[in-house]
């Protein structure tokens, strides 16, 4: 598995990533303003994907950074992708591409929600640490900031 920038032609295979994770993540591939900042994140570089073997024209996984707020704004791995690395991959060079100039943070699930575990997981793996929960996310799942310092 290869990390690659993401393109303006991979956008469709993002929408599609998006979709068959929306029932964890709320309404987004439809969702005008969603697909404008998922343009813009590719555009700057900060929109970061596993492409499968098949034509490389389907997500394994994306993650989305914001180098001014150094944050992961969104990860997202495919179903039938995971358990296999690609999420490890794409977080790790996204810590890389933000550097260690101070801290680095994430909004994700809270432990009370079994199908956002794996999340959590990762994120701890890489030296996040939960800090405080901030509400629920568009689809009603309680939601926690972490970071790592």
């Amino acid at each position: 598995m290869k990390v690659f920038a993401a393109k303006k032609e991979d956008m469709s295979a993002w929408l599609n990533l998006a979709r068959e994770v929306e029932h964890l993540f709320g309404p987004m591939a439809d969702d005008e303003s969603f697909q404008k900042a998922l343009l813009a994140a590719v555009e700057e570089g900060n929109a970061l994907c596993i492409k499968d073997g098949a034509g490389k024209k389907r997500l394994c996984g994306g993650v989305v950074i914001n180098p001014e707020t150094r944050e992961v704004v969104w990860l997202a791995v495919s179903e039938k992708h995971r358990r296999r690395g690609a999420g490890c991959l794409l977080l790790g060079n996204a810590i890389e591409r933000l550097g260690t100039a101070g801290s680095i943070s994430v909004v994700t699930f809270a432990d009370s929600i079994g199908e956002g575990l794996a999340a959590r997981n990762l994120y701890i793996k890489h030296g996040f640490i939960e800090q405080e929960p901030v509400g629920e996310n568009p689809a009603g799942f309680p939601i926690v900031l972490m970071v790592r310092e």
